[in-house]
């Protein structure tokens, strides 16, 4: 599916209204934001034909490799970065490649997810706001909006992961009574811990490709004597971007802490265990004596021949098993 996006001029500012196009239609020339969504062949070829660019299979996105996610080719300049989305074929939100192709004034973008931040960016460029002139200035400009939408889904995440995080550490060193219940909320909490581990770690990948394009532009902006308010946004976004990589960095090294903290808990519930098991081998250990020593087939054992032998030989062991666990329990070793 093809998106294009014209300037338009609303209430005295410039917006970007947007609408899909078929492989019949005409593309506008003044279109300067091409959004292909699970392009087919037929629409990558109809773009290429408008915008004289190259537009990059899903294969090449995703055989594309590192030293070449940045670089130029024909007038154009090609970058890719990897976003935090919810992939289709998965309930569990993943990295989708995004392909930026920015060709003179106008800006080509390609993907084969929707994330949140591509929606929320599309609505607020079409509406009448007050930063609309300088959302709808130019491909570059659109760009910088589109990383900034980014960065701003990257903060709400990773705020949310944060708080998240907070509730799980309380009820990591909350004491429970029922031992059972303290085993099976330490393992949901050590699979939940894995999870957020693992949200966070992709969206600090994320962050990091951002990272990449943004320290490109920058550099192209300086060399190209780029519109001042331009590389002030750019920078300022750099900035707020690189604040949120120490955020995740942060909450990366807290949740080690309380898996490192649950998985002692756990071998403390595991050491209790084995010492139940430890003292019960020891209570009967002695009866375990004293049976074994009036099953021995001497010839001359006394107590066998007495009408109380019997009843002897068990008090004796009932005596022997509880002595031993009083004794512990005096010494408060249980």
């Amino acid at each position: 599916m093809i998106f294009i996006h014209q300037p338009v001029t609303e209430a005295g500012q410039r917006l970007l209204e947007r609408r899909a196009v078929n492989l019949q239609d005409v593309i506008p020339e003044d279109t300067i934001w091409l959004d292909l969504i699970r392009p087919t062949r037929e629409e990558e070829l109809k773009v290429e034909e408008f915008a004289g660019i190259e537009v990059p299979t899903r294969e090449e996105m995703k055989d594309i490799e590192p030293s070449e996610l940045l670089y130029v080719e024909d007038g154009a300049r090609y970058m890719t970065g990897r976003v935090l989305s919810k992939v289709s074929d998965s309930e569990e939100p993943g990295l989708a490649g995004i392909t930026f192709i920015l060709r003179g004034n106008r800006l080509i973008t390609v993907r084969y997810e929707e994330p949140q931040s591509f929606r929320m960016f599309a609505q607020r460029a079409g509406r009448a706001t007050g930063n609309g002139h300088a959302t709808v200035a130019s491909g570059d400009a659109i760009l910088a909006g589109l990383i900034e939408a980014v960065i701003d889904r990257a903060a709400d995440v990773l705020q949310l992961q944060g708080e998240r995080i907070d509730r799980l550490s309380g009820s990591i060193f909350e004491v429970q009574d029922d031992p059972s219940a303290r085993n099976t909320a330490l393992q949901d909490t050590l699979r939940a811990l894995g999870r957020h581990g693992d949200l966070i770690s992709k969206q600090r990948e994320s962050l990091v490709s951002m990272e990449r394009i943004l320290l490109s532009l920058s550099a192209t902006y300086r060399t190209n004597k780029a519109p001042r308010d331009l590389r002030e946004d750019v920078r300022s976004t750099l900035r707020d971007l690189q604040s949120l990589e120490e955020h995740a960095t942060f909450l990366s090294t807290k949740i080690q802490f309380l898996l490192d903290a649950t998985l002692g808990l756990v071998n403390l519930e595991q050491n209790n265990i084995i010492k139940l098991f430890s003292v019960m081998a020891v209570v009967f250990m002695p009866p375990t004596l004293i049976a074994s020593i009036y099953g021995m087939n001497f010839k001359s054992i006394p107590e066998l021949d007495w009408s109380f032998g019997y009843p002897m030989a068990v008090v004796m062991m009932v005596v022997a098993a509880v002595l031993p666990y009083a004794f512990f329990r005096w010494k408060r070793w249980l």
